[in-house]
């Protein structure tokens, strides 16, 4: 940074700092790019992202960096969002539009009520019944206690391990590598889990409780 950049990819809190700390100089940014902006601001991120985007615009220039917001869901007030900072001639790019089946016609979808002192058991057979002793499972929770206390549960009977934030990066990595390679069949993650990664030919994706 300090002999100049061109792109400059980082977290708000970090690049926050920088800016904080007179390393890093936005006044001549071209392009903004928020990606999974309804995260992004939804998690707390906003007042930051606001502090760092504040230096680069100046309220009704035309010379405003280019903005480019992307989401892969967009309720309403990301709407709000995307007129506070980008150019009132805004495009919107909607790669779903009107179509109703917004899954793959391949994957079924099943519900299964039960009582939360039940859920591991039945987590267990539905693992045994869909995904057998060689199929690759997620089984997404909700907080990183439950995906532990999971994933040391005797109900899952194949090889398991848990991915959760309070878990470091280094071996978060190891274990996505693990579950790629096949070296154990059963990930049970929190959402850090649930964007951006690529694991081909997963058999059985389990939610333990119904996304919020």
């Amino acid at each position: 940074m300090r002999s100049g950049i061109d792109i400059l990819v980082g977290t708000p809190g970090r690049i926050k700092d920088h800016l904080q700390n007179g390393k890093l100089d936005l006044t001549k940014v071209k392009h903004v790019v928020l990606d999974e902006v309804d995260q992004m601001l939804d998690m707390g991120f906003a007042e930051q992202v606001e502090d760092i985007l504040r230096v680069a615009y100046k309220k009704d220039s035309e010379d405003n960096p280019q903005t480019l917001l992307f989401s892969a869901t967009c309720p309403h007030w990301v709407y709000d969002v995307a007129k506070k900072y980008m150019k009132s001639r805004y495009e919107q790019v909607d790669l779903i539009g009107k179509r109703t089946q917004k899954a793959a016609t391949t994957v079924e979808h099943l519900a299964i009520e039960c009582h939360w002192s039940q859920r591991a058991a039945v987590i267990g057979d539905v693992i045994q019944v869909y995904s057998g002793s060689h199929g690759r499972t997620i089984v997404f929770c909700e907080t990183k206690k439950e995906a532990h206390e999971l994933a040391l549960n005797a109900s899952i009977k194949q090889d398991c391990q848990s991915l959760h934030g309070d878990i470091p990066q280094k071996q978060r990595e190891i274990t996505l590598k693990g579950f790629r390679n096949g070296s154990f069949k059963v990930l049970v993650a929190t959402n850090v889990a649930a964007r951006g990664l690529d694991i081909p030919e997963v058999d059985l994706v389990v939610q333990s409780s119904p996304p919020k």
